[in-house]
């Protein structure tokens, strides 16, 4: 019999890419097998939206353990948002077909919507304001209706990846001499976020995925604390600078991970923006040959 794996659905985009390279450092407990719309290099070659569950039954010789669904649409000029809801419902019905007992799906703090005066609860009642946020909500509803039907599905509302987020991916189109632009308040600070570096992602995900307890419906995935974006650019040596923020500019978007890190503890230093700086610098290149395909997921919110 072959050891468990854990099947990862969607790995080309930054933050499947992220992942390879902090579990070739650090395997998690469950073997990552790499889904891909080509094939090749190892990977099992299935479109979810095209083969259905036949196509990734044909592709399996045992049915993994869990299945990590991180394939989605991005914002973006002519985006099909609704292909999120679309993508989840084909990759649940295929673990429910393929004898796949659990799914993690990557859904968004997007869908909480508007900041409130405290950090987000998992039992805040979403109200996202963004077309993707509610793009991800119609998908999270799927998931709650096959969790109904006795697979079990945890939702994953991630908070932002470092090294998938918009300060790395702006950061790397800039030009000599070009600084990001980040918003300064009337009070002298820029924004707080709720972060999560590649490395403690990884090590999170790889233990949600083999938790032998079962899973609650939703879990917020973020690092504890907040961590200033200015801080975050400083100690990655990225550079900035100010800008006046703009009328709406959101001040602090923040989750409450407790629940999250009773089953899988984060040190305080993890969630620092030197912490969170370093993981990304200390990942090693993307394993070679490239195995990771599929669609991505987004940068950050």
């Amino acid at each position: 019999m072959s050891a468990p794996r854990l099947l990862v659905v969607g790995g080309s985009g930054r933050v499947g890419r992220l992942l390879a390279r902090a579990w070739a450092a650090a395997p998690p407990p469950l073997a990552p097998l790499w889904q891909s719309r080509r094939g090749g290099a190892g990977a099992l070659r299935w479109a979810p939206l095209d083969a259905g569950a036949g196509g990734l039954m044909r592709q399996l010789d045992a049915s993994p353990a869990t299945m990590l669904v991180l394939a989605g649409v991005t914002p973006g000029p002519g985006a099909a948002l609704e292909d999120n809801a679309a993508l989840a419902a084909a990759c649940l019905e295929a673990a429910r077909a393929a004898g796949i007992p659990r799914v993690l799906y990557a859904s968004s703090s997007a869908v909480y919507g508007a900041p409130v005066a405290r950090p987000f609860r998992e039992d805040d009642a979403p109200a996202p304001v963004s077309a993707y946020g509610a793009a991800k909500l119609a998908a999270e509803h799927l998931c709650t209706a096959a969790r109904g039907a006795g697979l079990e599905v945890c939702a994953l509302r991630i908070g932002n990846v470092f090294g998938a987020d918009a300060l790395t991916t702006n950061a790397a189109r800039l030009g000599p001499g070009e600084a990001l632009a980040i918003d300064r308040f009337a009070d002298g600070a820029g924004p707080e976020r709720s972060y999560i570096g590649p490395a403690t992602l990884a090590r999170v995900l790889g233990a949600l995925a083999a938790d032998p307890a079962p899973l609650p419906e939703t879990l917020n995935l973020a690092a504890p604390g907040r961590v200033a974006m200015a801080d975050l650019a400083t100690a990655a040596g990225l550079p900035w600078r100010w800008t006046p923020a703009p009328e709406g500019a959101v001040r602090r978007l923040l989750l409450d991970c407790s629940a999250l890190t009773a089953r899988v503890p984060v040190a305080v230093a993890e969630g620092t923006a030197r912490g969170i700086a370093g993981e990304l610098a200390r990942l090693p290149p993307l394993p070679a040959p490239d195995r990771v395909s599929g669609p991505s997921l987004p940068a950050g919110h």
